[in-house]
């Protein structure tokens, strides 16, 4: 028997998380640390769904999802987001494969039964190999749910038995840029998980985003204080449960790359990446995360590495492998209700726009064509 609880983040549930994702799929940014430290700040409103085996002795956690409760304007109707907030790349519920055809039913009836919460739910970068995705299609057939599909896009993703590139243009020049570097000076690699270490790091990191053309653009994340205390709190409070690193390439002690890493059972995720423009043409990011790929694989517990990356980043160029990822809106009530019909449209719009823009923008990075000149008679 599996029973739903609707709660707020709370970090009581840790220890049934800890055991929960060593037997599930993967998802970091649904950590009840993570979600608490979101909550708090008042970063997001959060609603975490967690479902429970009732059997004959004390109950087990077999999946946890977090949602967050978002009005796109005052005036309209609240929606259901499965990007708890800002900043995570992943809304796939962490299940037990053993019970994902039980727990999705579960947590859909969860929503539509309670009074609080909006039958509308959007998944943004949803993965569709996950338990959660195959269970839900079941769900949608048996329940006559047509979801709008928004987006189906591919992340790079690498594990231990496939996705590194060992050979190609790719691997030569990634030993071309070592080389290089290490000519300037002794060259190395720090990462640790030590929350008294991640915290300075993490420091690094914001600096060197800062001053990148992030910072430039207002698009880093000390350019909003907002952002900036919510992601301090996140790190810290990742870290403190052996969750966190950031990884660090030094040249004579100097950093000059840095990547900011979160673990999640056996996965870990290349969460955000900044790097020195000055050393710009060594590739430091790209070097930093082949070192940490190498790294990460060589020790007994990491699996796969998720890059929270669009296929066209570099990481896709690193890596061979792939993720497919889906975007998608559905009503769990009957019918589709005026707020499922509002946030269609409003996400339809946004589209519309969004590939208008990058339309106009690659048409002005396209050269000129240079005008003919023609002799006088």
């Amino acid at each position: 028997m599996i029973s739903v609880t609707i709660d707020s983040p709370t970090p009581d549930v840790i220890p049934q998380w800890d055991d929960l994702v060593q037997r599930a799929s993967s998802n970091v940014f649904m950590h009840p640390a993570a979600l608490k430290a979101a909550d708090d700040s008042g970063f997001a409103k959060i609603v975490m769904l967690l479902a429970w085996e009732q059997g004959a002795g004390p109950r087990k956690l077999v999946g946890a999802w977090a949602l967050q409760l978002r009005k796109a304007a005052p005036l309209l109707p609240a929606v259901l987001e499965a990007l708890p907030y800002n900043y995570a790349f992943l809304s796939s519920p962490v299940i037990d494969p053993d019970f994902a055809d039980a727990v999705i039913p579960a947590f859909f009836a969860a929503i539509e039964n309670s009074a609080e919460l909006p039958n509308v739910v959007s998944l943004k970068s949803f993965d569709a190999g996950s338990p959660g995705h195959a269970a839900m299609l079941k769900v949608f057939a048996s329940r006559g749910i047509h979801p709008l599909m928004l987006a189906e896009t591919a992340r790079p993703f690498v594990t231990r038995e496939f996705g590194i590139k060992r050979s190609g243009s790719t691997r030569k020049k990634l030993r071309q840029d070592w080389n290089r570097l290490s000519s300037l000076g002794a060259v190395d690699v720090m990462n640790s998980r030590d929350p008294a270490e991640v915290e300075p790091a993490f420091e690094t990191f914001l600096a060197m985003e800062k001053a990148s053309w992030k910072g430039e653009q207002g698009t880093a994340l000390l350019s909003d204080s907002h952002d900036a205390v919510f992601v301090r709190r996140l790190l810290r409070e990742l870290a403190a449960q052996g969750d966190a690193s950031v990884a660090l390439l030094r040249v004579d002690g100097e950093a000059i790359a840095a990547q900011v890493l979160m673990y999640c059972g056996s996965t870990a995720y290349t969460w955000k990446t900044a790097f020195d423009a000055r050393f710009s043409k060594y590739s430091p990011g790209a070097l930093l995360v082949d070192r940490i790929t190498e790294e990460l694989f060589a020790g007994p517990d990491i699996q796969a590495i998720n890059s929270c990356a669009a296929e066209d980043s570099f990481m896709g160029q690193l890596w061979a492998g792939r993720c497919a990822m889906v975007d998608m809106l559905f009503d769990i009530g009957p019918g589709k209700s005026l707020g499922y019909r509002i946030e269609a449209g409003r996400l339809l719009g946004y589209e519309r726009l969004r590939k208008l823009r990058n339309r106009i923008r690659h048409r002005l990075s396209q050269p000129r064509p240079k005008p003919v000149l023609t002799a006088s008679p």
